[in-house]
């Protein structure tokens, strides 16, 4: 049993999980400000908000995914 092993691994994930969830806050936030500024503009920036809350979100599943094993 390797305790600072298993400690070290859940706290990589664990901050991998916590940078694409701040990601993915800042992406719609200011997705929102865009909006707001240029409401004609709204379905490109839909578009680009979305790709880049998905490569956020792809953080989050590789700090899960490659740090478990």
């Amino acid at each position: 049993m390797n305790i600072v092993g298993d400690i070290a691994r859940g706290l990589t994930s664990s901050l991998g999980c916590l940078a694409a969830a701040i990601g993915v806050s800042l992406i719609g936030m200011k997705a929102v400000e865009k909006v707001g500024r240029n409401p004609s503009a709204s379905a490109i920036i839909l578009v680009q908000a979305n790709s880049g809350t998905a490569s956020a979100q792809a953080v989050a599943s590789y700090s899960l995914f490659l740090y478990q094993g």
